[in-house]
């Protein structure tokens, strides 16, 4: 006798017969509104339909000025106001096939995690998922290990945030530009990065774990930082989170409907609800409606919620819990530190010798955005003094000096501290006579490539 069983199988099939039957529609209104696109989304209703939408819009770089949303029962409709991202409305229609197909596939947002060390392969690289406790230095001992590895870093990117570090790294074989698939190899290349990261204040403790298949970079780099727990804080974590003013979040059930509310308000910036919305889907729970306003410095976002199993939050602690969480969720893309951006000739071992010149110089770096084009290394940094004091303008005049001036730029308007010792002299090595070919991708699907001088 054979007994059926649920499956997720069985569930993708049933997704694909509704999409079927209820195809998306996506519509892109230019005339109703003077200052912005609105663009209407009806679906379906399936977990994580909100996310997808939210997702493709920030892969656009479109700015989401103000949002309906509702989910209640079996169809999803959300409204969107978006500009580009120099506020200006669209000049066309960028949008429709791109939701459409978000929502047309099965999303791949819900793998587990099961550790702080991941190797995953895809077509052109082979990926790396670091996670630990953030120390000055330790950006560079993980490049200057890849580098020995003959690892050449074509993209990554590394957030900080209470101390705790995640980065996802792409990588390719040195000498034939292929990704990585060796096992023993591999094996190494993770034992090493290990022992790096796990250090002597880390009291979380390193794992290993191998993933394979693309995901999207941004929205694993919250749920790494999510299950790195980077939302705790302990007698430890001294350094400072570099957001100011704190984000305001309530969280309140509405009895008679049965939902959480969800209050959140903060100074507006680029991707702030993809980083929300990432956060409460790590969290397990589902967006019925919310209404979102950031017409101005400051943006609104509100969120009637419930925990996946369909009940409000029922405990102080559990409350407590998601005020942390989306408080994380805000401040942990918020760069702290100067920006340096690098645009030059990449090269093998190239982020291995800036990142130490940085440490030699004092300097921590707190988030990084590492790109190539073509054979053009396109690399942003944001550095703090190591001490915690404010970066001295001596300082990065000689780290500059170092690496070339031609390379390294510091991003205009940013504000240096004078001091009255003289500055430091350097010796004549320049990374400038170093740079050298060796990354040949040009890494399209990664949703890393951007232009040198473009604000994070």
């Amino acid at each position: 006798m054979h007994y059926w069983t649920p499956s997720l199988d069985v569930d993708y099939e049933f997704e694909k017969l509704v999409n079927r039957m209820h195809p998306p529609r996506v519509t892109v209104d230019h005339t109703t509104d003077k200052n912005s696109t609105l663009i209407k989304v009806d679906s379906a209703n399936k977990r994580g339909s909100l996310l997808e939408v939210v997702q493709v819009l920030t892969d656009l770089n479109l700015l989401i000025k103000r949002a309906y949303i509702s989910s209640d029962g079996g169809w999803f409709m959300d409204v969107f106001h978006v500009t580009d991202q120099y506020g200006n409305k669209l000049s066309e229609d960028i949008v429709t096939d791109h939701i459409l197909l978000s929502l047309g596939r099965r999303g791949c947002s819900f793998r587990s995690l099961r550790g702080s060390v991941g190797v995953q392969y895809a077509s052109e690289n082979t990926t790396i998922e670091l996670t630990g406790r953030d120390r000055p230095g330790l950006l560079s001992e993980v490049f200057a290990v890849l580098s020995d590895l003959k690892c050449n870093v074509v993209a990554a990117e590394i957030w900080t945030h209470n101390s705790r570090m995640a980065s996802i790294v792409y990588i390719t074989d040195d000498e034939t530009g292929l990704p990585i698939n060796d096992p023993d190899r591999l094996a190494k290349i993770k034992q090493l990065l290990m022992y790096v990261l796990k250090g002597d204040l880390d009291r979380r403790g390193a794992q290993t774990a191998v993933s394979v298949g693309f995901t999207h970079t941004q929205r694993r780099m919250h749920q790494l930082m999510y299950a790195d727990r980077d939302y705790d804080t302990d007698e430890y974590d001294t350094k400072s989170s570099g957001y100011k003013p704190k984000p305001l979040v309530t969280v309140e059930n509405c009895v008679e409907k049965g939902y959480t509310v969800v209050n959140l308000r903060c100074p507006d910036r680029p991707k702030l609800l993809f980083d929300t919305v990432c956060t409460l889907t790590d969290m397990q729970y589902v967006v019925f409606h919310s209404t979102i306003i950031a017409e101005g410095p400051e943006a609104f976002q509100e969120f009637y919620i419930r925990h996946t199993d369909g009940c409000p939050i029922s405990s102080e602690a559990e409350r407590q819990r998601v005020i942390h969480c989306l408080e994380a969720a805000v401040k942990r893309r918020v760069s702290e530190g100067l920006r340096l951006e690098l645009c030059g000739e990449d090269r093998l071992g190239l982020l291995s010798d800036v990142t130490r010149i940085f440490r030699e110089n004092g300097l921590s770096v707190t988030r990084a955005e590492v790109t190539t084009r073509g054979s053009r290394a396109v690399n942003a940094f944001y550095v703090i003094d190591s001490s915690g004091h404010p970066v001295k303008s001596e300082t990065i005049e000689a780290v500059r000096n170092a690496i070339g001036e031609s390379i390294l730029k510091v991003k205009e308007d940013e504000v240096l501290t004078k001091s009255k010792s003289p500055g430091r002299q350097t010796g004549g090595f320049s990374l400038g006579n170093l740079f050298r070919n060796r990354s040949e991708k040009f890494l399209y699907n990664l949703g890393l490539i951007r232009s040198c001088s473009e604000v994070a």
